[in-house]
């Protein structure tokens, strides 16, 4: 394109040939040959009486003079562009011509460069500003008012366009804006968090995101990164402190499991089965209150506190399961005496009172069984008992009237006697058991010697 400007608007006398060429050849005549005369009937400029040679095809915008100079035709008047000796006057004409074709192929050129996408409108106009600049000058010939008016429509298209891309650069500037300010407000956001792993994880990708947007102005961008690095810097602070005091407060759960663990293994051995067992039940309780240590020490540290435990209870099992073998011996005299009670005959009262009463002393003889039937087995014994008392209470209901205050009375008073016993059997209590047998025996002879003179 600049070699074509430069040919198009250099020297307006480029063209011009020396003075020792034949006038012949100028004026399109040959040697000896007389010059050639206008038809007549062409259009104004012809040659006529020292008139200039007609133009043909674009002649409306120039015409060469008789002595060879190139004449454009515009609105404000001729303006020699150069001068042509080499041909016939046509033959100038055209070439000022084919000269106007390749400047009017550059607007064209500018022209659609406008419709690329993404082409720089500044470009074009400083391409356009020069060539509209140099129509003055340009050594063409044609309707270079026509270049200009397209020229002037190419520079007003390239304010356009400038103004779109304008706009189009500040949305795109509003979105990066925005898109930042939203990585910032999460960040801010995620100085309260305590999800440690999953926060820092977030921060990197917080950090990667924000350099990817691209298109913030300088001053912008450092004023959201800033507050983005004092977020994060806020979490760091947080994370540091909560290891910190998480690291102390396992190394206190380790050195009180320490010796808890201490105590257990020296609990191990002992045969007070039923204290230490108690004790190891609160050693638990204090081993979940003293936290967590470590995970890999807290396992280990479990570990050994399992085994001392174990230790104690596999002793205690074994022990449990050897008494427990004897009393079921126990559990099974027992079962018989309760299939013994069961066929006491409610009816007979009396004597099946007599007979529960030696029932219930040869339970007490028997002793322990099994702690997970002794429950079992008294309930079964009671139930006899409290049928037998019933069926007692109410025969002595329908003999009411007919005895003596003093017997009934002497009876409440046993009845309530064997209650007492058995409450006294049943736990346990040896005291209470023989002041209950002792004052029994002496109500049940009084109740006998009564009876008897009745």
């Amino acid at each position: 394109m600049t070699g074509i400007l430069m040919s198009i608007f250099g020297n307006a006398m480029s063209d011009r040939s020396d003075g020792g060429r034949d006038d012949s050849a100028r004026l399109g005549t040959g040697p000896g040959e007389p010059a050639r005369q206008p038809d007549g009937d062409g259009p104004p400029g012809g040659i006529g009486d020292g008139g200039d040679r007609v133009t043909n095809d674009r002649g409306d915008w120039g015409r060469v003079s008789s002595d060879g100079t190139v004449y454009l035709r515009t609105a404000e008047g001729e303006r020699a562009v150069g001068s042509w000796r080499a041909g016939s006057p046509q033959e100038g004409l055209a070439h000022f011509q084919r000269r106007y074709d390749d400047l009017a192929a550059e607007v064209e050129l500018l022209e659609q460069r406008l419709t690329v996408s993404g082409v720089d409108p500044a470009g074009i106009a400083g391409s356009a500003r020069r060539l509209r600049e140099g129509l003055a000058e340009a050594a063409v010939v044609g309707d270079l008012d026509a270049l200009a008016a397209r020229l002037d429509t190419v520079l007003a298209a390239t304010e356009v366009k400038r103004t779109e891309l304008a706009a189009a650069r500040a949305r795109r500037v509003a979105a990066a804006v925005a898109a930042k300010e939203e990585l910032v407000n999460e960040a801010e956001q995620l100085t309260r968090s305590s999800e440690w792993k999953a926060t820092s994880e977030r921060f990197r990708t917080i950090g990667d995101d924000f350099r990817a947007i691209t298109g913030v102005d300088k001053r912008t961008d450092s004023a959201l990164w800033r507050r983005i690095a004092a977020a994060r810097d806020e979490f760091t602070r947080r994370r540091t402190a909560h290891f910190a005091a998480l690291d102390t407060q396992r190394t206190r759960s380790r050195e009180r499991k320490e010796a808890i663990i201490a105590e257990a293994i020296s609990l191990s051995g002992s045969s007070d089965w039923g204290p230490t067992t108690a004790r190891y039940r609160t050693l638990m309780t204090e081993w979940k209150a003293a936290g967590r240590a470590a995970k890999d020490v807290d396992d280990e540290l479990w570990s050994r506190f399992r085994a001392a435990q174990d230790a104690f209870f596999s002793r205690r099992n074994a022990v449990n399961a050897e008494r427990d073998a004897e009393l079921r011996v126990n559990q099974a005299r027992k079962e018989e005496l309760l299939t013994e009670a069961t066929a006491l005959d409610p009816a007979d009262v009396e004597r099946s009172l007599r007979r529960y009463r030696e029932i219930q002393e040869r339970w007490d003889a028997i002793g322990h069984v099994p702690r997970d039937v002794v429950g079992s087995l008294e309930r079964q014994l009671s139930a006899i008992g409290d049928k037998l008392r019933e069926a007692s209470d109410a025969r002595w209901d329908r003999r009411e009237i007919e005895e003596s205050p003093f017997l009934r009375r002497l009876r409440e008073s046993i009845t309530k006697l064997e209650a007492k016993l058995e409450r006294a059997r049943a736990n346990g209590r040896t005291r209470e058991i023989a002041e209950a047998e002792s004052a029994l025996a002496t109500q049940r002879a009084w109740l006998a010697q009564a009876e008897q003179q009745s």
